[in-house]
């Protein structure tokens, strides 16, 4: 399958705002009152990922992911929507996030997702899906299909 660019049935893109005062500044990554209960995350992490790294592209056939890119550093961020019954079907999205463009990113199951830090030092990513990574007591098997490693992929990085 070939992908075009373009917007995503179902993927929210939020800038985020970053209040700055002389101690430093804060940063709201998710509020109960502005998410879909369905969106509504069960557990959180926050990853470091170096310059020049990437993460993905992978998928989940269940999960919602709910990134926050706030710095330090940017990422580049790359979509795919491979759902067979989305009418965005086919389309492809990327776009920058992070410290000069703070934002979250709610990805729906089925759209492939990765990123990359195109800054020049270590920068932060929180994710605060809405299911357990390997379930309960970690005893399920991960919901995620991996792309990185397959020959002839259409998800590719550029």
């Amino acid at each position: 399958m070939t992908y075009e660019k373009g917007d995503i049935h179902d993927v929210v893109v939020k800038p985020l705002k970053k209040f700055i005062d002389e101690r430093g500044w804060l940063c709201e990554l998710y509020r109960e009152d502005e998410l879909d209960a369905a969106h509504m995350p069960v557990m959180s992490y926050v990853s470091l990922t170096q310059p020049g790294v990437a993460r993905g592209p992978h998928e989940h056939v269940d999960q919602t992911d709910y990134f926050a890119f706030f710095g330090p550093s940017n990422f580049k961020v790359y979509l795919w929507d491979s759902r067979e019954d989305s009418p965005t079907r086919g389309k492809r999205m990327v776009f920058a996030a992070g410290q000069d463009s703070p934002a979250a990113v709610i990805i729906p199951p089925g759209v492939v997702h990765a990123y990359k830090n195109i800054g020049t030092q270590g920068g932060l990513v929180f994710n605060a899906p809405n299911r357990l990574f390997a379930g309960k007591n970690k005893a399920e098997p991960v919901d995620e299909i991996r792309h990185e490693d397959i020959p002839g992929s259409p998800f590719q990085l550029d």
